[in-house]
């Protein structure tokens, strides 16, 4: 394998392991500001660019009739806090 190779590949799994830790990060602090519904399924969160993100919160018993139940539109700093929300996340349950 190429030098140039061996040196990304490494770095391009690091990326990954801090967005992983931002989507966490991200979607507790919205899961905290919203409470947690019944029969929460999941929690998605996409980065859309640089630093928005689109959070939806499925809700369902199984896999089969899960629906969102929550869809925002976040701006986040640089450590994945929530500085803008679309709508505005309001406590719910």
């Amino acid at each position: 394998m190429p030098a140039q190779q061996q040196e990304k590949q490494p770095r391009a799994e690091r990326d990954k392991q801090v967005e992983k830790r931002l989507d966490l990060i991200i979607g507790e602090q919205v899961m905290h500001l919203l409470g947690q519904p019944g029969q929460l399924h999941s929690i998605q969160v996409r980065k859309v660019w640089d630093d928005h993100y689109r959070v939806n919160i499925f809700v369902g018993g199984d896999a089969v009739c899960t629906h969102v139940a929550h869809s925002y539109f976040l701006r986040t700093d640089a450590a994945g806090i929530i500085v803008a929300a679309t709508p505005s996340i309001k406590r719910q349950y």
